[in-house]
């Protein structure tokens, strides 16, 4: 008989219960970790399984009032926006304390946004997690705060005029669902390290990792009371709260393009700066000279998280001279893309975030289906997966061809596993299509000319394009689309600016003799 015991691998069930007996239930508002005044709260369930989570305090209007007064108050009120000492020992002590709890955020994000763990590993933890806080606060000694412009005046008179920039204030900064923590610290690092304060509303189907940033900032850095609020709830109307109230300077938001144009609309009545980074139907361009297995790879990139990346390249444009060719490559590929638990280390395609979003997948699919489009497989739910998922929001690979680049596969933005491939001509064409979408957050060009994929990449319409590979995501690079994929940009010096007024002062000198 063996001396050598298996040890069986966990399953989402049990990462589920691991990641209840460690989770913050409480909000954060002015220091204090606090349930909902009125005791209220909302029910967490895993994506993966259906199975309840845990719960989370459900904030009402009292609770996001609170909040927005704690860092009105805090912003007015303590030396926060112009100490920088104390601003970068807080982001240092915050990042600390949180690169001490990584392997219960890793459980945290797997067990309730149903990512794959494999995904931790690189932009849906560990990526943000080294650099997210650390850029932005490298910038509070680096950035020019400060410049001086040199002449003007009228009538003999000597001007000096000093350009300042100083933070904007309170930053309601609210996240969503599919990439929780990278876009929470993507907002407050930035927003923190350039003087604001923030009222922080994560997403109601993922909140635990933003109340565990909550209780860490509570117990183990020195952030005033009020600087950061982390305030949970399912309403609608409550969110909306930090749109309308005039205290909020500005809506930082990740999430779809409809919710931003609610938004926008919301604050045009205190004329709320804004920052709006939001969908995508982003095109793959698999050029005439380019290697079909880069491609397939590329394609795959798609299923990464079941689709739900705003940047995903949903569109895979393709030279008609190796067009069938790749369809039957691609197709063949997602067939074998592994579906199926997140915790297991081989899973690609993880659940996506509820049942809603499911169906809005899955119909989606068919009405591609009654428009003509072509499917080459998946369509529909998986099949075989185990018994502990039956009820979890699975959706199959899924690849279409059509070759209308009119129709709404190739014009929607669906958030799953779902691709459609587009045959184009030439270069010219393939520009042509890839312009054609009323987004334009990303893209990316394969060819084994660097000059040519770099010609096509300067003509797209988007906020991002990597070539043959290339990748554009950084702390210290911009990130934001033209068009309806949204307002501004984050991340890079541009995302650290989008936290910042511009003051010009003007100050008479002497006149020379």
């Amino acid at each position: 008989m063996s001396d050598v015991v298996e040890e069986r691998t966990a399953l989402s069930p049990e990462w589920g219960h691991r990641a209840a007996a460690g989770a913050e239930f409480r909000m954060l508002i002015d220091g204090e970790l606090t349930a909902a005044a009125s005791g209220g709260s909302f029910d967490n369930r895993s994506p993966a399984t259906g199975l309840l989570l845990g719960t989370t305090a459900a904030a009402e209007e009292q609770d996001m009032l609170r909040a927005i007064a704690a860092a009105r108050r805090a912003f007015d009120e303590t030396t926060w926006s112009t100490d920088g000492d104390l601003r970068r020992r807080c982001l240092e002590q915050l990042q600390r304390a949180l690169e001490s709890e990584i392997e219960l955020l890793r459980t945290e994000l797997v067990a309730e946004v149903g990512c794959p763990v494999m995904t931790t590993q690189n932009a849906q933890l560990e990526w943000p997690l080294a650099e997210a806080l650390r850029y932005p606060a490298g910038l509070i000694d680096d950035f020019e705060w400060e410049r001086v412009l040199e002449g003007g005046g009228l009538f003999g008179d000597r001007n000096r005029r000093t350009v300042v920039q100083e933070p904007v204030g309170v930053v309601a900064a609210i996240c969503p669902s599919n990439f929780p923590i990278e876009v929470i610290l993507n907002k407050l690092g930035p927003a923190l390290a350039a003087g604001n304060t923030v009222v922080l509303k994560p997403d109601p189907n993922t909140p635990w990792n933003a109340t565990r940033l909550g209780r860490l900032i509570a117990e183990h850095t020195d952030f005033p009371p009020g600087v950061v609020n982390v305030v949970t709830t399912p309403s609608n109307e409550v969110a909306g709260l930090l749109a309308t109230d005039p205290r909020v300077d500005l809506i930082s938001f990740t999430g779809s393009t409809a919710v931003g144009r609610t938004l926008l609309r919301q604050g045009a009545g205190t004329m709320k700066r804004t920052f709006l980074e939001l969908g995508g139907k982003s095109a793959l361009i698999v050029l005439d000279d380019a290697k079909p297995e880069h491609a397939v790879r590329s394609a795959i990139g798609v299923c990464v998280h079941a689709g739900q990346a705003c940047a995903a390249t949903s569109r895979m444009l393709v030279h008609r001279s190796m067009f069938d060719d790749m369809v039957a490559a691609v197709g063949a590929a997602f067939a074998a893309v592994p579906v199926g638990d997140p915790v297991l280390p081989h899973t690609l395609v993880g659940p996506v975030i509820n049942a809603a979003q499911r169906a809005r997948v899955l119909d989606a699919c068919a009405q591609a289906i009654r428009d003509g489009a072509q499917l080459v497989t998946g369509g529909g739910l998986p099949a075989d997966l185990p018994a502990h998922l039956a009820d979890g929001h699975f959706v199959e690979p899924t690849v279409f061809v059509t070759q209308n680049p009119e129709s709404a596969i190739a014009q929607d933005e669906i958030f799953g596993p779902v691709l459609v491939m587009i045959p184009f001509s030439d270069d010219e064409e393939a520009v042509r299509i890839a312009n054609n979408s009323a987004f334009g957050l990303a893209g990316a060009v394969l060819s084994q000319s660097d000059e040519r994929s770099m010609g096509i990449a300067r003509r797209l319409r988007t906020g991002a394009v990597g070539v043959n590979g290339g990748m554009f995501y950084g702390a210290d690079a911009p990130f934001g689309g033209y068009k309806n994929s949204g307002v501004g940009r984050q991340c890079g010096t541009e995302g650290f600016q989008q936290y910042l007024e511009t003051k010009t002062i003007g100050s008479r000198l002497p006149r020379q003799p």
